[in-house]
This record gives structure tokens, C-alpha cells and sequence, in this order.
């Protein structure tokens, strides 16, 4: 079995491989080597290529396979594909993907895309992609698939065995069966398991699971998603307003949702709009553009450091050494804030923290921060003794430990208020808050020599 490391040069070889046989229109021996990978590896891979070589490619594989190659691709370039499809091609990719991969793709995409998808598709097809359209962005129902097994609730064990034997190759997963009444009301969740090991006599509703999660369609689908992840399931019934079953959520779909959720958050805590597509893939401007709105805001919320500094600028006059250490300080304080914003954020998307937290999490952090600072006080004295004497050098240590303790609380307690407030967590993070902790560490930094001092 190849090592992670071994896999990502296999990988990059393939793709440099079939750019290669691509450009060189050795159509035949590019169709053999994809031919030689596993459909994973195919649609890991196709995001990288540019448009033309990406729908060339596509085009050299057999059709089944493309289906299940175009359904491990980013939505974003699936509609990239999809542009390049003739009629006929774009109709049997759109026909074989699933519903919910299906409506994923069309949630983001341009309208006149959705309309020549829309329009390719059968009536059972073209119903079921609307149905799931229908439901909230971000909700469970646009994630789910409709094409989930349900059994009566009061047949027997045998009886619902030979149900999964005539429909089970259209459902989405058989491991994971609904429960239901005459109405399609929900009963209960039964698993595969249960059934196959049962008396044939047995009837379902006596094989409920009691510890089964049910969600409503109109639920988070990442807050769902993240409940399937601390429960274990791999499976998750999805019920409308009045418990009829509707859908199914499967583990791959709460894995897609999960893993969209922690890029937004780990690209707006970065201080950038999140992009679509395959990193490599997206053009230098477009990745300048997503960054420039953050990064212009940052510089206009700076401006509160330069306005401190105006407004004590007579105390560095006086005492010109003070400016030596404040990129020190406000390192110090800035990074002390961004760790700590960055561990609540990633404690409020996993639902280890609640706003009813936030006096806790506040304390917590001044308590780390004061002992991160008392550190860097230490190192501070010293360095400032060697080198400025030994008030300006209690000045600094001071300083670090107040403004340390500050930025931690600080960090660690705006996004729950930003949660509290109806703002994405991500939104306030490490940018924000250093940007924040910069100009008020200085206040602190300035008031302390005033102190100290005598200014």
C-alpha cells in the first residue's frame, strides 16, 4: 500500500502525464491512462486543468465513469464542464448524477446554466432536483436525497428483506432503512443489520434503533452534518413539518457540507472571500480579488493604530526610546488574540461552546493571557534592561503582561458575541481582532510610561 507522500507524486504525475498527452493530441494514449486510475483520483485531479483540457479529458472516458468522475468534482467546476458539453453529452451527465449532488451543483450556478440543466432532464428527475431546490440554502433539504428506502412499519422482517431486494439498487444506501406508515409518516429507523439477523416473522416496528437522530429538512445542514459526526451515524433521516420521510442524509454528503463549512471559516480567518473551485485552478486576479476587499478593510480599521500614536505622540517625543518595542508589543498582543479567536471559532463550529459560555470563556483566556504575558515580561525585562534601562524596560514588561491578558479575552470572547449577534464567528477572527488589539495594546502601552514614567 502506498504512503500519503508516495500517492501525491503517483498523483502529480498523472496530471502532468495527461496535460502532457493532451497537448500533444495523443488523445489514445491519454484515454489509456485514465483508464488506469480510479474514478476518486480522476475527479481529484481534473480541477487542476484549464477548460479545454479539462473537457477534452473528460470526453476520453467512458460514459458510466464519467458520471461517477463529474460527481467527485467541485460544484464550481462541474459547471466549468458542463460549459463545454455538447447536447447530448451534457444530457447523460445530468440525467446519471444523483439528486442532491445535482442540486448542490445548481444552488451556485448562474442561471442559465440551471435553466439548460433543468431543461435536459426527464420529469422524475426534473422534480426531484426542484423539490430539493425549493428548501433554504444551507438548510438539510438541499443536501439529502430524496432516493431513500422506506418499509412498512408493521410488515415483518422477511417482508421488508424482499423490499430491499427489489428496490434497494435505487436507493441511496439500504444500511440505513425509514420506518413508515400508510401516510409515509415516520414510525421509526430500522438498520439493515436488524433485519437480516431477525426472526422472518419479526415485525419492524419491534427493530426501531431508540438511539436513531431524525432531522428536519428545513434544519442547518452543517449543524446536522456535525451531529452525525458526534453520533456515529452514518446515515440520518430527514422528515418535513408534519414527520413525513422526505430524504436522507449519507455520511459523504455530511463530509461535502462539513468540509465547505471549515474552508469558508479557514478563508475568512485569513482575512479573505472564499473561492470556488480547485485552488490551482483559479486565476491570480480572481484570487487578488477575493483577498483585496478584506485586506482594504483591515487597512482602513488600522488607521486606528496610526490615531493612537497621533494622540501620544508627545510622549514619544519625550521619550523617543518607547517606539523601539512597539512591533514587539503589538506582535505580542495581536498574536495572543488571533490564537485565541482562532480556538473559539473552531470550538463554536464543532459545538463545544455556546454564548451562555462566554463569562467562562472570558475568564479563561485573561487567565492564559496573563500567563502567556508573564512570560514575555520576563523576556521583555531583560532585553529592555540591556539595552534601554530598567524603567523603560518595566514599561515593556508591564505592557505585555496587560496587553497579552486584553488580547486573549478579547479573542476568545468576540466570536461568541459575533455568533450572538447573527455574524459569521470566521468573519471576526485573527484579522479583526489583531487589527483591534493593535490599537487598543498601544493605548495601554502609552498609558502605562505615562504612569511609570511621570510623562
Amino acid at each position: 500500500m502506498a504512503s500519503n507522500d508516495e500517492a501525491a507524486v503517483i498523483e502529480h504525475e498523472f496530471v502532468a502525464n495527461l496535460t502532457r498527452l493532451i497537448d500533444e493530441h495523443r488523445l489514445d494514449d491519454a484515454s489509456a491512462l485514465l483508464a488506469e486510475q480510479p474514478d476518486h483520483v480522476i475527479g481529484g485531479e481534473l480541477g487542476r486543468l484549464e477548460d479545454v483540457q479539462m473537457a477534452v479529458a473528460f470526453r476520453l472516458l467512458e460514459k458510466d465513469t464519467g458520471i461517477e468522475v463529474f460527481e467527485e468534482l467541485d460544484p464550481f467546476d462541474q459547471q466549468r464542464l458542463l460549459e463545454s458539453l455538447r447536447d447530448e453529452a451534457f444530457q447523460h451527465v445530468v440525467e446519471g448524477m444523483d439528486p442532491d449532488d445535482r442540486a448542490r451543483m445548481l444552488q451556485e450556478a448562474p442561471a442559465k446554466v440551471v435553466k439548460r440543466v433543468l431543461a435536459g432532464l426527464s420529469p422524475s428527475e426534473r422534480a426531484m432536483t426542484a423539490t430539493l431546490l425549493g428548501y433554504p440554502k444551507g438548510s438539510v433539504g438541499r443536501v439529502m436525497t430524496p432516493e431513500v428506502l422506506a418499509v412498512p412499519a408493521w410488515s415483518t422482517a422477511a417482508e421488508a428483506l424482499h423490499l430491499v431486494h427489489q428496490k434497494g439498487r435505487h436507493a441511496e444506501s439500504v444500511y440505513t432503512l425509514a420506518a413508515v406508515d400508510a401516510t409515509r409518516q415516520l414510525v421509526g429507523v430500522v438498520e439493515l443489520s436488524a433485519i437480516v439477523v431477525a426472526e422472518p416473522d419479526v415485525l419492524v416496528k419491534d427493530l426501531l434503533d431508540p438511539d436513531a437522530v431524525i432531522v428536519h429538512a428545513t434544519e442547518s445542514a452543517e449543524e446536522a452534518s456535525r451531529l452525525m459526526r458526534e453520533t456515529n451515524a452514518y446515515n440520518m433521516l430527514v422528515v418535513d413539518s408534519e414527520d413525513r420521510l422526505v430524504g436522507l442524509l449519507s455520511i459523504d454528503d455530511a463530509i461535502e457540507v462539513i468540509e465547505e463549512a471549515d474552508t469558508e471559516d479557514t478563508a475568512l480567518q485569513a482575512g479573505s472571500t472564499p473561492w470556488a473551485g480547485h485552488y490551482m485552478a483559479v486565476g491570480v486576479f480572481r484570487l487578488a480579488r477575493y483577498r483585496a476587499l478584506w485586506l482594504s478593510l483591515l487597512l482602513v480599521a488600522a488607521t486606528l493604530t496610526v490615531s493612537v500614536t497621533q494622540a501620544f505622540e508627545g510622549t514619544l517625543v519625550q521619550v523617543a526610546q518607547l517606539a523601539l518595542f512597539i512591533p514587539m508589543l503589538i506582535g505580542a498582543g495581536g498574536n495572543a488574540g488571533a490564537q485565541a479567536a482562532t480556538a473559539s471559532v473552531r470550538a463554536l463550529a464543532i459545538g463545544e461552546l455556546r454564548f451562555r459560555d462566554l463569562p467562562q470563556v472570558a475568564w479563561r483566556e485573561l487567565r492564559v493571557g496573563l500567563l502567556l504575558g508573564l512570560m514575555l515580561a520576563l523576556l521583555g525585562l531583560g532585553v529592555g534592561t540591556l539595552f534601554v534601562g530598567a524603567k523603560i524596560a518595566l514599561v515593556v514588561a508591564v505592557s505585555l503582561v496587560l496587553i497579552c491578558a486584553w488580547a486573549a479575552t478579547i479573542g476568545g470572547a468576540m466570536p461568541l458575541l459575533a455568533r450572538k449577534v447573527g455574524i459569521d464567528p470566521a468573519v471576526v477572527s485573527a484579522p479583526l481582532v489583531t487589527t483591534l488589539v493593535d490599537a487598543t495594546g498601544l493605548v495601554i502601552y502609552f498609558l502605562i510610561a505615562k504612569l511609570v514614567l511621570g510623562l
